[in-house]
């Protein structure tokens, strides 16, 4: 229930284009707190990336790019009001009619720590594959822990493969793992891009959008570039590649 009350309170008090609005809220049961959100059309991130239907059309890399600006965007906002995430994931990103991006769970939000401090000291709150490794042994939360699961979700939306998915090779489980080896290499990188995507995406575009993710999934947190500075990289990604062209 108190986690219910954190989102009501943080969602009460802030208005974003990429962050899900509220439209009101019941606690007449006392063990019930019912939320009700706008209508999302289009789903979440992660029923695009893992559709159930094998046909269905995919993401094209301008959509997915500009979904990745939104998430940005939404976050740079978030820690600009002292409000960290913990939980940032697909599922979670919310898509409307024109596929802009909403982060949509509060449920383990925190607020950040005092001007003078970097991290808060919190009970580990978050989902396997998607935790800051420093968190999760550390248990001080911050900022940067938020930009660690950002890199997982720029590199899932890269590659249309989940954090941890046992099916595959024992090299393969993990998708971070896995890729790290290869994010800065431009002549291997096209072998993990989704196939999808048929090679219809701007080489230089994303060869410089796996770099960000390789910073982003920094070990140490001081590697890591801020929310903002995320967000600043993928506009010039966007702008520099504005000409090329979705077939």
């Amino acid at each position: 229930m108190q986690s219910k009350t954190v989102e009501v309170d943080i969602l009460g008090k802030l208005a974003h284009p990429n962050i899900i609005s509220l439209l009101g809220y019941s606690n007449d049961k006392k063990d019930e707190y019912l939320l009700v959100y706008e209508y999302m059309q289009n789903q979440s991130l992660d029923s695009h990336l893992y559709p159930l239907d094998v046909d269905a059309e995919p993401l094209s890399w301008r959509t997915r790019l500009r979904i990745m600006i939104g998430v940005a965007r939404g976050l740079s906002y978030l820690h600009s009001s002292n409000v960290i995430l913990c939980r940032v994931k697909p599922d979670e990103i919310l898509l409307d009619q024109g596929f802009n991006a909403k982060l949509g769970d509060f449920e383990v939000a925190r607020y950040g720590p005092e001007i003078e401090d970097t991290e808060v000291s919190t009970r580990v709150a978050g989902t396997l594959g998607y935790l800051d490794p420093k968190y999760a042994i550390r248990g001080y939360l911050s900022e940067k822990s938020d930009v660690y699961s950002l890199g997982v979700v720029l590199l899932e939306t890269l590659t249309s493969r989940q954090p941890i998915n046992r099916r595959l090779p024992n090299e393969q489980i993990y998708l971070v793992d896995w890729a790290i080896p290869i994010l800065e290499d431009k002549g291997e990188l096209k072998k993990i891009i989704d196939p999808r995507l048929k090679k219809n995406y701007p080489e230089e575009g994303v060869f410089e959008y796996a770099k960000l993710a390789l910073r982003c999934l920094a070990e140490e947190p001081k590697d890591r570039p801020s929310s903002e500075e995320v967000l600043s990289t993928l506009e010039q990604i966007d702008v520099v590649t504005k000409e090329w062209k979705d077939d």
